[in-house]
């Protein structure tokens, strides 16, 4: 038996709770973890705080990253001792989208990462980045895929093109970080004077207090000459989508990632049109993108922004802290 964090039917932090569960000797195909670390996403606070809760109980957190201490007969592709991070749909190798919504996704419809050992498929986990801590690998699966899908897989970020990034959560920051390093321009929104130095910090070339600036996507496209953006990284949501369409060139790209600001809502569909606008839903990513994601970081010796750290026993706490908003990149739990 391990230590592991179950969420009960329907979720909610009152029915966040600390208990066990075995993790089984490795068949053909599968290898065992011992996992030390997963990071929050808005996705894992929607489970866990009861948005949209599981249907029955669930180990919850879709992002683990730890090291392999078993392999099952057959697996050629791990070690014991290598270190490993998770993957968001285990059943979606590589190619285009073959899954459609969270039936498969670790933590909501399958039981996740918020344990001390699991033994899964191959197929649920890649290689971590070299030298990285697993806190530092844990913030890949999610935030991180999402935003190189975004850049790379569903466009082709180039070197001089412009980026818009919403806020200082982890897509933004690794969007900006993968802009930076492919030789890209970075416009970065945040209501925060403190944060918007960071963003400066971390390389934006431009930043926009979106408060104070309320047509901000006009303002990000003056600042491009008035030729606007080639890629924006909208994680706002409808509230924020207006803005991002009214910053984008003709012809340019709008990843829709993420619901800060609501499910639904109103937008022109005219602003869309007459920019001839790509609009893109992204719900993270393949295997396959993972892999030349962490390939490329081990290129290039990034390393991603962790904000805190927390003890997996303080989950609620750490997703409380989320809540707040203030933080900038990832937010994770160690598991000791």
């Amino acid at each position: 038996m391990s230590k592991a964090i179950i969420l009960n039917t329907g979720g909610g932090y009152q029915n966040v709770t600390l208990g066990e569960r075995p993790a089984a000797e490795p068949r053909a195909g599968e290898i065992t973890v011992r996992l030390f670390a997963n990071a929050l996403n808005y996705h894992d606070f929607a489970v866990v705080s009861g948005m949209w809760g599981p249907s029955e109980p669930r180990i919850p957190m879709a992002d683990g990253a730890g090291e392999v201490i078993a392999v099952g007969p057959d697996v050629s592709e791990f070690k014991v001792g290598d270190h490993v991070v998770s993957t968001f749909f285990p059943t979606w190798q590589a190619g285009q989208p073959q899954v459609e919504g969270f039936a498969t996704v670790p933590g909501d419809g399958v039981d996740g990462y918020a344990r001390e050992l699991v033994t899964a498929h191959v197929n649920a986990f890649t290689l971590a980045p070299k030298g990285w801590s697993h806190v530092q690998a844990a913030t890949l699966t999610t935030a991180a895929l999402t935003a190189w899908r975004a850049l790379f897989a569903d466009d082709a970020l180039k070197p001089g093109d412009t980026v818009l990034v919403q806020g200082t959560g982890g897509v933004s920051i690794f969007a900006l970080q993968f802009a930076k390093l492919a030789g890209a321009k970075v416009i970065a929104t945040s209501s925060s004077e403190a944060k918007l130095e960071t963003l400066k910090a971390l390389g934006a070339d431009h930043v926009i207090h979106y408060k104070r600036t309320p047509q901000w996507g006009v303002l990000a496209r003056e600042l491009t000459g008035g030729r606007g953006v080639d890629h924006v990284v909208e994680v706002g949501g409808p509230a924020t989508l207006e803005q991002s369409m009214l910053a984008a060139r003709v012809g340019g790209h709008v990843s829709v990632i993420g619901i800060l600001t609501g499910l639904s809502g109103d937008f022109s569909l005219v602003t869309a049109l007459i920019k001839q606008l790509r609009l893109q839903g992204v719900l993270v990513g393949n295997r396959s993108q993972q892999q030349a994601m962490i390939q490329a970081i081990d290129s290039n010796g990034m390393t991603p922004v962790v904000d805190k750290v927390f003890a997996l026993e303080e989950m609620v706490a750490a997703f409380q802290y989320q809540e707040s908003n203030q933080h900038v990149g990832k937010i994770c739990l160690a598991i000791s």
